[in-house]
């Protein structure tokens, strides 16, 4: 369930990023430097976005406190 949470989040953080770096690039008429400097940007900064959060949702995840297994003691008790 994790996995899942952490690529649907991180493919959606990464287009949202896309779209605002590379966006005015694709919808406006921008000259040909300006444009080329925002798609490249864009698809620089987003592959390097999914990581991040992929990665830093798997190591909250996994840093969270387990539950107690049931039919277990417990040791306070």
């Amino acid at each position: 369930m994790e996995i899942g949470y952490a690529l649907v989040s991180a493919t959606f953080a990464a287009a949202v990023l896309f779209g605002a770096v590379a966006g005015p690039a694709l919808l406006f008429d921008l000259p040909h430097p300006l444009s080329r400097t925002l798609l490249r940007l864009g698809m620089v900064v987003a592959p390097i976005v999914f990581v991040v959060r992929v990665v830093s949702v798997l190591v909250r995840f996994r840093q969270a406190a387990q539950p107690s297994q049931p039919g277990r003691t417990n040791p306070d008790s």
